[in-house]
């Protein structure tokens, strides 16, 4: 993840007017009182938890993972953590294993701020999660070398088209990889279909061996901000940092579809402080901290308030921050760790050129 520049301007600091709290007995009641926050990494707000500590006279004590798989991990040995920020299908898994408590809506009224872009199929009620950050996965190129009519009309298969044979990075994720060569293929990314695993495995291996692609984690972000390559596979928060760094960058919604993600705020089975949690929760959700958090950031909110300002404002050229929403080939992933594990091996082979 980057941080995007935070462009505070009149707009942004008109939402942040007249957020400040003051001490109630409510906050008093928390005072000298800890809780574990599990997150990704730089994916907070510059000040957020420092204004929950000074709000709340408590301690956070902040950990961060680098994927879904080594969060879980930690969670069944047994750490403990009071908020932890997981994508849709882990927490679709976690539910599932009863490794989940349900949230206290009572303290979480800022729910009424939630944006109605997301479906959130996962958990459709908030019944135990509010959402964080939201996006997809879509296609940074270069304008100048990539014209906007043709990266629209072949969408993901410009990653076969060898005009741009070396020019291009594909996100080193198994995950990543095969929605693109599903939804290149016209499948669904959730398939177990034999067949279409099989076929989008060669269409992989046909951009491996004829395209000469870099395969790239978050090294992408600086990568494309400087020019890098033609084209990349990129998050859209992340496309986000790059067009705000390089006016010649721009985003493309391959039409054949793509990944809708949610990451969300759950409080785990075991949680020490679940009480504090909730009260966080619904403190990550006051417009000023979904703001910080943006801004800082780059994703989109999932508070509906700073959505509209930053979409409509310090981001409203930026065709990055706000990903289409109710597009019926757009998918979320859900848990299934038979075809995820299948995906891993073939995507090792692919990748060796086997």
């Amino acid at each position: 993840m980057k941080k995007l520049v935070a462009l505070v301007l009149a707009g942004a600091t008109m939402l942040m007017t007249g957020c400040g709290s003051t001490q109630t007995a409510e906050t008093d009641a928390y005072k000298g009182q800890t809780l574990k926050f599990y997150n990704w990494g730089e994916y907070v707000g510059e000040n957020v938890v420092a204004d929950f500590e000074k709000q709340y006279g408590c301690k956070v004590i902040s950990e961060y993972f680098d994927s879904n798989e080594m969060m879980y991990t930690k969670l069944q040995a047994g750490d403990a953590y009071d908020v932890i920020v997981p994508s849709d299908y882990m927490i679709e898994r976690m539910k599932k294993e009863d490794m989940l408590q349900p949230l206290d809506k009572d303290k979480i009224p800022n729910l009424s701020k939630l944006t109605d872009k997301m479906s959130c199929d996962f958990d459709p009620d908030h019944e135990y999660s509010v959402p964080y950050f939201w996006g997809n996965v879509g296609l940074v190129y270069n304008k100048t070398k990539v014209s906007k009519d043709e990266i629209e009309a072949k969408g993901w298969d410009i990653l076969q088209d060898t005009k741009y044979k070396d020019s291009i990075y594909v996100y080193d994720s198994e995950r990543d990889a095969f929605m693109v060569a599903f939804k290149a293929l016209g499948y669904s990314m959730n398939t177990d279909k034999e067949e279409e695993i099989t076929a989008a495995s060669q269409w992989l291996k046909t951009v491996n061996d004829t395209m000469g692609p870099v395969y790239v984690t978050d090294e992408v972000i600086d990568s494309m901000s400087n020019g890098a390559k033609d084209i990349a596979v990129v998050y859209s928060g992340d496309a986000a940092y790059v067009l705000d760094q390089n006016e010649d960058m721009a985003y493309c919604q391959p039409k054949q579809g793509t990944n809708v993600w949610t990451d969300a705020m759950v409080i785990p089975k075991n949680a020490e402080n679940p009480e504090l949690a909730n009260v966080f929760i619904n403190f990550i959700l006051e417009d000023k901290e979904s703001l910080d958090n943006s801004q800082t950031v780059g994703y989109a909110s999932s508070n509906q308030n700073v959505l509209d300002e930053l979409s409509e404002g310090d981001y409203a050229e930026n065709e990055a921050y706000l990903p289409r929403s109710g597009y019926d080939k757009d998918e979320y992933f859900h848990d299934n760790e038979t075809l995820r594990a299948k995906l891993s091996e073939l995507w090792i082979k692919i990748k060796a050129g086997n």
